[in-house]
């Protein structure tokens, strides 16, 4: 068996798990039938779009399974930032003193999983929203905007997001 494969079955089976984990979340029922079911929408739908849910050169196996007691944490950072940030908003709306800016800076995550977490987490935060993800470059539409320096703006909008998801996806 070569190494791509190889490496084609992985990708099968880690899209078909996310698939399946996908399935279980929703239905939230682990019925025989319902697991059955489950698994073999997630293996005929992994099947036919692997491709599409991880790349050919994504092989390394970090970027694909990440490290779930840091991803916990992750969640508790992301609710208290959402948290905070949703007084900051409404007390910055009630004052009248807000200042938007387009903030456009770079992250230094790798994996595309992660870029897309961090994206996310930036759009949920309450004053800011991702208008643009392009490879390692981030475009932000910033309510409260503290500066106009990119590297300064990306450090107090990515805050310690992209600290922690380095840690959990490589």
């Amino acid at each position: 068996m070569t190494s791509l494969t190889k490496w084609t079955l992985v990708r099968i089976l880690f899209t078909s798990f996310y698939l399946f984990g996908g399935w279980l979340l929703f239905t939230w029922s682990i019925d025989t039938r319902s697991l059955i079911l489950g698994a073999g929408f997630s293996l005929s739908i992994a099947l036919a779009t692997f491709r599409i849910f991880i790349d050919d050169d994504e092989a390394a196996r970090r970027t694909l399974m990440p490290r779930v007691h840091l991803l916990g944490v992750y969640l508790v950072v992301l609710i208290w930032k959402v948290y905070m940030a949703s007084f900051a908003t409404a007390w910055s709306t009630l004052r009248g003193n807000f200042r938007p800016r387009i903030v456009h800076f770079r992250t230094r995550l790798n994996s595309d999983i992660a870029r897309s977490v961090i994206s996310g987490s930036i759009t949920l935060t309450p004053g800011t929203i991702t208008l643009e993800l392009t490879e390692d470059h981030l475009v932000v539409h910033w309510l409260n905007a503290e500066t106009t320096h990119s590297r300064y703006a990306g450090e107090l909008v990515k805050g310690t997001f992209e600290g922690i998801l380095k840690k959990i996806w490589i």
